[in-house]
């Protein structure tokens, strides 16, 4: 019997498809149409999760496809660095405090307010200050770039988006009654992308986790190894209980510290610089005053 449907014939130059290629594809078919595709976010999470595991995708790939997904659920207000631990400069302070400040915190722009820490004026980035040195004539009003506000319920795609389209990288964030709710950067919207983004700050392998700041004082990672931070200030601090100082300290203090927190374990006051995902990342440490110390001592 002849074949009801016989097979095109090749065209000259055209490839002819692999015996069974058409019935692969109509087997695919059924089952797509049998078994759609994932329905909801969690579907979808869950197979991205099982790509994974069959080796379809790399491990950093599935984190990152997640956090594009998450991240469509998040607003500027889940993000944000809450007004109380924002670091800012007075528009009226010495050089010498602005500098100090922004040696000692590290961070490459900051809000400046007048007055009051609700009354922010504009941004400032920390290379601008060079501009004071070589012309002393200027002012740090002269160097104020404009301040650029969102709503706390602005999404972080849509808040990405004008990230990149405005070239700012750092927005304030005021809530409902136009008051300063906080600050959020482009690197806090990516990191809920791809993760952690690592800085000139951040811990290499073989180093200590331990840098001199310019005050004397020192940086020292969260995740730092409590052997570490002995040997750099002669202290005995325990360690056995905890891998790293920041587990330490958080349970010294009972909890996990937040932003501008102090805390003080043995003959170190450990002040938190910085915090990402619910861990401090970087503490400032220096030594307590001798009348502090009391039965702490080490």
């Amino acid at each position: 019997m002849s074949d009801p449907h016989p097979a095109r014939p090749a065209r000259p130059g055209e490839r002819s498809a692999p015996p069974g290629a058409e019935k692969r594809t109509l087997f695919r078919k059924l089952v797509e149409f049998v078994s759609p595709g994932p329905d909801s976010r969690d579907e979808l999470i869950s197979t991205l999760a099982d790509a994974e595991n069959r080796e379809l995708i790399a491990p950093e790939s599935r984190v990152m496809l997640e956090g594009v997904l998450r991240m469509a659920d998040l607003t500027a207000g889940d993000v944000m660095v809450a007004a109380p631990r924002m670091d800012l400069l007075d528009i009226d302070a010495d050089y010498d405090d602005v500098l100090h400040t922004v040696i000692d915190t590290g961070h490459s722009r900051f809000p400046v307010y007048e007055g009051s820490r609700e009354n922010i004026i504009g941004i400032l980035m920390a290379k601008d200050l060079l501009k004071l040195q070589r012309a002393p004539e200027l002012n740090l009003r002269t160097l104020l770039r404009p301040a650029v506000f969102v709503p706390e319920s602005k999404g972080l795609n849509e808040l990405l988006r004008d990230f990149r389209s405005n070239r700012n990288h750092l927005a304030i964030v005021i809530d409902e009654f136009g008051t300063t709710a906080g600050l959020i950067t482009i690197e806090d919207v990516l990191e809920e992308i791809v993760g952690e983004i690592e800085d000139e700050f951040d811990e290499k392998d073989g180093e200590s986790g331990v840098y001199t700041l310019a005050d004397g004082s020192q940086r020292v990672a969260g995740d730092a190894s409590i052997e570490a931070v002995n040997a750099v200030f002669a202290t005995a601090l325990p360690e056995q209980e905890f891998d790293t100082i920041g587990g330490l300290v958080a349970h010294e203090l009972g909890r996990v510290p937040r932003r501008g927190e102090s805390a003080q374990v043995g003959p170190l006051v450990f002040t938190v610089m910085l915090t990402r995902g619910g861990a401090v990342r970087w503490f400032k440490v220096t030594r307590a005053p001798e009348e502090a110390l009391g039965s702490d001592g080490a």
